[in-house]
């Protein structure tokens, strides 16, 4: 075209429209997430904001191993249920198939005034939306005497990989007639039905492999999710092996010394072979140093969007957030995770956005073949999270019942890893 100062003009006029309104130079560069936290919250939001993008969003995961253990399904390996590889996955596919960019390091740092993500290694990461998913940390110091290093004496296994490895070596290594104690944690925690489904898969195995040995619940809490289904599973299939020791009854644990092997609750002085100490639990790390907590040590956020509610253009979803009514577990985390890709996407793109929808179900396996669960569905309101429906097994169900719920949580377990990882 001929350059006259008619298209001169034109240009000039364009030119500042644009400058006058920024948003339409961005839409020519791609938005930048972060995301920091690559299990069932980190990685599925990475997936969907890149996948549903269609190459709008450059989206980096910020994860410490190329490897990740799931927690959940754990006690299946802890049980010999399940191979440790079988509950082990990679990132490969998030990368090839839907253009995630993988860093393999710790987020040390957040600068929210910079927007930028400090790497141990030194690296910077600069951003236009941030989501945090960390999972938990364990609070050491809640039990007097229990500590990082006293955990690879008695571990906690709640964060999956070494701790869940060491945890099963040690059951191998129980002589038959040895005594396995949980401390069980306070709320809230990941998973409320978890240690209770350990406790259970424990029992499985000492039942083939050490029929004498027995299980002590040292509990923080004077009741526990799916009490009353639980229970009768002991007493179906385990009779006999399992006391559970409440709150109110001297259950929780004040102190443990892992050297002499020894947990304190009520006064009493417990001798464990196997010791699994669950302590209390908050966010990770570095919800706390990105300024996302408050005094509880989690992180609260806008319901419809999994925004934070303490640093702007911040999003906290899984196990580090206060999920009002939804429990911690993978299922929340992977439903919230698919809610704050949809709130990115519209933020960064323009993309439009639809009401959130939330829903959670927790199977838990209590022998072999007998599977039970809960579950609900949720909506965002200005307040929390809000359960709307829910269900629940019932205690007395038919065998085949429990054998289908058995057969539906192998098959979610299969179906959610595969939506979290490719």
């Amino acid at each position: 075209m001929k350059l006259t100062r008619r298209n001169f003009g034109k240009g000039l006029g364009a030119l500042a429209t644009a400058i006058a309104a920024p948003s339409l130079l961005r839409a020519q560069s791609k938005g930048r997430l972060v995301v920091i936290g690559g299990g069932a919250a980190g990685a599925t939001l990475a997936k969907y904001a890149a996948r549903d993008s269609k190459g709008a969003l450059e989206v980096t995961l910020v994860q410490e191993n190329p490897l990740y253990t799931t927690c959940f399904y754990s006690n299946l390996y802890l049980g010999g249920m399940r191979s440790f590889d079988s509950i082990t996955h990679g990132y490969t596919k998030l990368s090839q198939a839907y253009g995630v960019k993988l860093v393999f390091d710790r987020a040390v740092g957040v600068d929210t005034a910079a927007k930028t993500v400090a790497l141990r290694d030194g690296g910077k990461l600069a951003y236009d939306a941030l989501a945090v998913a960390p999972g938990i940390d364990v609070i050491y110091d809640s039990i007097e005497g229990y500590s990082e290093a006293a955990s690879l004496v008695m571990p906690h296994s709640w964060k999956a990989g070494q701790q869940t490895q060491i945890l099963r070596k040690q059951l191998e290594a129980l002589e038959d007639g040895g005594l396995f104690v949980m401390a069980a944690p306070p709320n809230p925690f990941r998973c409320p039905p978890g240690p209770y489904e350990r406790v259970s898969l424990v029992a499985h195995y000492f039942k083939q492999a050490k029929p004498k040995s027995k299980i002590l619940i040292l509990d923080a809490k004077n009741k526990h999710s799916k009490q009353a289904l639980f229970q009768e599973a002991w007493e179906t299939y385990y009779q006999g092996m399992i006391e559970w020791v409440p709150e109110e009854f001297g259950g929780k644990v004040e102190a443990v010394d892992a050297g002499a092997m020894t947990l304190v609750a009520g006064g009493e002085k417990h001798k464990a072979g196997v010791a699994n100490v669950i302590p209390a639990q908050r966010a990770g790390a570095i919800a706390g140093l990105a300024g996302l907590a408050d005094d509880s040590g989690w992180c609260p956020v806008v319901p419809e969007s999994m925004a934070s509610r303490k640093v702007e253009g911040v999003y906290v979803i899984g196990d580090a957030c206060i999920p009002g009514d939804m429990p911690k577990s993978a299922f929340s985390a992977n439903s919230q995770a698919k809610v704050a890709a949809m709130a990115i996407r519209h933020e960064l793109t323009g993309s439009k956005k639809f009401p959130p929808k939330f829903r959670n179900t927790c199977w838990s396996t209590v022998a072999a073949e007998d599977a039970v669960k809960v579950g609900a569905n949720y909506q965002a309101t200005e307040e929390k999270i809000a359960k709307t429906d829910g269900f629940i097994s019932e205690v007395g169900e038919d065998t085949e019942i429990r054998q289908q719920t058995k057969m539906e949580a192998d098959g979610w377990y299969a179906g959610i890893t595969n939506d979290i990882f490719g």
